[in-house]
């Protein structure tokens, strides 16, 4: 991974099943049980990148994040383009779905490298290990939070890896109690993590405190949330005053940013696998279709934003042109030229479209070294405001400090509402703020508001995603689908 690592060297023992694969568990390899691994800081630092190797993989939650909302639309070329994407834009998926299908794998791929390092947690000791622990939970706790928003109950494997054979044996767990280990992971984390680390990439303090804060947020329990994400603010960050600079390459990783997937544009790959890619496919597929000019570069236009999203930003908000690319204006502009796909609005996600000059090697739409901004400041502020929103009993007062911040920066002006009218405007900032970032679908399922704003959206059904078919039958068919699929 660009600025963690980009060789994972010895880490090939612990290559693990993933997505083109027929299970979420690991390979058995020579070395899993044997003396030879787990001896030496190099051995917990290796393993430590391949834990966060399986983050690159995520441009696939992010881009179906948005494309299942109402932000945008599947696009592509035609309407049989990646079936799996489009089912979900349509809200027809089932159970054998592929792109969830990958989701699925990839994430507990990375929940079984985090727990291979937790696994053999006590083998040695060296000085360091204490951040080394803490980054492997905090990493945990990420891909377990990424399972319980996509598919709610699912297997749950602490400080060891579901291995061969294990799947006929393991179960769903409740996701409450999934929700438990991932908050005590994130607690653990928060305590062992710096504020700062000396390699960028890594999770810090604050990134356990806002990651703890939001999964507290998705459980409703808003008292727990606010002091949380009020020690998270309190750290090393503060908001960009150049909206437009946050999203380009030399805005990554910046003052803004809490966590960040960091991705490169140095090793290759092909659609035959995906997550071979070290770089950000999410921004290739986003990309302007038989795009000629200055500034961009071409793409497979998917994932494009709605004239209602675009319609959702107030007069005069300087986040619009930064979020949204009006080919139709920015042709005439520039003199500049492209064709047009499936489902063209004639918008496109500007934040995460591929840029020239980005590449030094590899393809700009498989090998995009544009990172993933996980979780911005921004967006902490806006779940502590409505935490304090919602809270017992509330603090409108700090919660319009928090959303006001956000606003201005904007070029916007401050708002003075409060009760139901706040948190509906919290509700509205995040969606602004955040449009093109991943968010929006979950934060409609948890504020219950999916079935009202999302065409095809069946209550009881879609706040969570079907468990892949494949799976249910490798467990044995013990496991209940989730309900209406």
């Amino acid at each position: 991974m660009k600025k963690i690592n980009t060789v994972l060297g010895a880490f090939t023992i612990m290559l693990l099943v993933v997505a083109c694969s027929d299970d979420f568990i690991d390979v058995p390899s020579k070395n899993e049980n044997s003396e030879e691994f787990f001896n030496s800081q190099e051995d917990y630092e290796e393993a430590l990148i391949g834990a966060y190797d399986l983050l690159q993989s995520t441009y696939l939650n992010v881009m179906l994040g948005e494309i299942a909302s109402d932000n945008t639309l599947a696009g592509g070329e035609s309407a049989t383009d990646v079936p799996g994407i489009q089912q979900v834009d349509d809200m027809i998926h089932g159970t054998t779905n592929e792109q969830l299908r990958a989701i699925w794998g990839w994430m507990f791929a990375g929940v079984n490298r985090a727990n291979y390092i937790l696994e053999y947690q006590d083998k040695t000791d060296f000085s360091g290990k204490d951040n080394i622990i803490g980054q492997a939970k905090f990493l945990r706790a990420y891909y377990y939070f990424e399972l319980v928003k996509w598919f709610g109950d699912v297997p749950l494997a602490v400080d060891k890896r579901i291995k061969f054979g294990e799947q006929f044996t393991v179960e769903r767990t409740p996701k409450a109690q999934v929700y438990a280990q991932i908050e005590a992971d994130l607690i653990a984390a928060a305590a062992a993590l710096p504020a700062t680390q000396s390699v960028v990439g890594q999770a810090t303090k604050g990134a356990a405190q806002s990651l703890l804060g939001k999964v507290y947020i998705y459980q409703d329990k808003f008292n727990e949330a606010a002091p949380v994400l009020a020690s998270a603010i309190s750290g090393p960050y503060a908001l960009v005053i150049d909206y437009a600079s946050i999203f380009e390459h030399a805005g990554e990783n910046g003052t803004e940013s809490v966590f960040e997937v960091q991705y490169t544009d140095v090793e290759g790959a092909g659609f035959e696998c995906l997550q071979c890619s070290e770089g950000n496919v999410a921004v290739g597929f986003n990309g302007i279709r038989q795009y000629d000019g200055p500034t961009f570069d071409s793409g497979f236009s998917f994932n494009v934003p709605t004239q209602e999203v675009v319609d959702s930003f107030e007069a005069g908000d300087i986040r619009k042109d930064v979020a949204i690319l009006d080919i139709d204006a920015w042709n005439t502009e520039n003199g500049s030229s492209s064709g047009e796909g499936y489902e063209h609005t004639g918008y496109f996600n500007r934040k995460y479209i591929a840029r020239k000059g980005d590449l030094n090697t590899g393809d700009q739409n498989l090998t995009n070294p544009n990172n993933y901004r996980a979780i911005r400041l921004a967006d902490v502020l806006l779940l502590a405001a409505e935490a304090n929103n919602r809270k017992t009993p509330a603090n409108d007062a700090q919660a319009l400090v928090y959303l006001n911040q956000v606003r201005q920066r904007a070029g916007l002006s401050a708002l003075t509402v409060t009760g139901p009218d706040l948190r509906q405007a919290i509700a509205q900032e995040r969606r602004v703020e955040l449009v093109g970032e991943g968010h929006r679908f979950f934060d409609l399922v948890r504020t219950g508001a999916a079935s009202r704003e999302i065409d095809g959206f069946v209550a009881g059904k879609h706040e969570v995603f079907p468990i892949p078919q494949v799976e249910i039958e490798l467990a044995g068919s013990r496991w209940a689908q989730n309900p209406g699929y």
